[in-house]
C-alpha cells in the first residue's frame, strides 16, 4: 500500500521534470517529508484550463487533497479511507472506474515509507505476549535519485450544502494506485534487512517510468482495456530501501532528518 510518502521537490523542479505548462503560485506547497492521508499534495495532470476557449489539454501542476471522494458520494467522509486503488481492480470498482477512464494523474514523490514488524516483535506477537508490535520504517526510493512518479487518479466532488460561489463548494481529491510488490532483489538493499520490496510489504505504489507519463496523462485515452496495459509494474531493480528513524511514525514529525539512512534497524525492531 501507500500510506505515507515524502515530497520535497518544489514547483520549479517539478515543472522541469514533467514539462509543466501551468501552475499557480498560490498552490505552492512546502516540502513535506511526512505526507499523510487527507493532506494537500501536488499532482501532475493534463486538462483544459478552466474557462479557456481552447479545449486542448494543458499539463498542469495542481494542489489536491489525498483521499479520493467519488463524484456521486453524498458526503466526503470516506475520502480518508480511499487513499489507494488496486491496479488489478481499478477499472471495475465503482469508486474508481470513472476516474480511471478520464481523470488520471501523477503524484510526484521522493519515495514512500513502509513499516516492517521486526522478527523478535513478530515472535512475541505470535506468542500472545505483545499486542502492539514495534515496527521499523523503511524508505523506498529510486536508486538513481530520480523522481518517484506514482500513478494516481483524481475526482471532483460538489458540496451541495454550499452555494456555487463558495471557495469550498468543489473538492478535488486523488488516490494512489498500488500493485503487487516486487519479489526481485532491490538495486540497493540494507546489509541487515529486506532483500526485496515484497519482504517489506506485499503491496507497493505503481511507479510510472517516464516513457509512460504522456500516455497515462492523456485524457483522450479512455478505453479501459487500453489503459490497463499501462498498469504493468516498472522494470525490476530500480529501487533501493533503507531503514529510517521511527520518528516518521508520528505524523507530527516532519523534516529532512526523517530521510536519514540508519546503519541498521533501531533497537527492538530487528528485521
Amino acid at each position: 500500500m501507500c500510506g505515507r510518502y515524502a515530497a520535497s521537490r518544489g514547483p520549479e523542479d517539478l515543472a522541469g521534470i514533467f514539462e509543466i505548462e501551468k501552475w499557480e503560485p498560490q498552490e505552492t506547497l512546502e516540502p513535506d517529508y511526512n505526507v499523510a492521508p487527507t493532506k494537500e499534495v501536488h499532482v501532475v495532470l493534463d486538462r483544459p484550463l478552466k474557462d479557456a476557449q481552447d479545449p486542448k489539454p494543458v499539463r498542469q501542476l495542481r494542489k489536491l487533497k489525498w483521499g479520493l471522494v467519488p463524484s456521486w458520494s453524498k458526503t466526503p467522509e470516506g475520502g480518508a479511507r480511499m487513499i489507494n486503488a488496486r491496479a488489478e481492480t481499478v477499472h471495475e470498482k465503482p469508486s474508481y472506474r470513472r476516474a480511471f477512464a478520464a481523470r488520471r494523474c501523477i503524484v510526484p514523490a521522493d519515495g514512500y515509507y513502509e513499516w516492517v514488524t521486526g522478527k523478535q516483535e513478530r515472535d512475541l506477537e505470535v506468542e500472545g505476549r505483545k499486542k502492539r508490535p514495534r515496527k521499523q520504517p523503511y524508505f523506498v526510493t529510486p536508486a538513481d535519485g530520480s523522481v518517484f512518479a506514482m500513478a494516481g487518479l483524481y475526482e471532483f466532488w460538489r458540496d451541495r450544502t454550499l452555494p456555487d460561489d463558495h471557495p469550498q463548494a468543489w473538492w478535488v481529491t486523488c488516490s494512489v494506485i498500488t500493485t503487487e510488490a516486487e519479489t526481485t532483489p532491490l538495486a540497493v538493499a540494507p546489509a541487515d534487512g529486506p532483500r526485496a520490496l515484497a519482504d517489506i510489504h506485499p503491496r507497493m505504489p505503481l511507479m510510472l517510468t517516464p516513457d509512460r507519463w504522456d500516455a497515462w496523462l492523456d485524457p483522450a485515452r479512455t478505453d479501459p482495456d487500453d489503459l490497463r496495459s499501462l498498469l504493468s509494474p516498472p522494470p525490476a531493480g530500480l529501487m533501493r530501501a533503507f531503514p529510517v528513524s521511527t520518528a516518521v511514525s508520528n505524523v507530527r514529525n516532519n523534516g529532512p532528518e526523517l530521510l536519514k539512512e540508519l546503519d541498521g534497524p533501531e533497537e527492538g525492531t530487528l528485521f
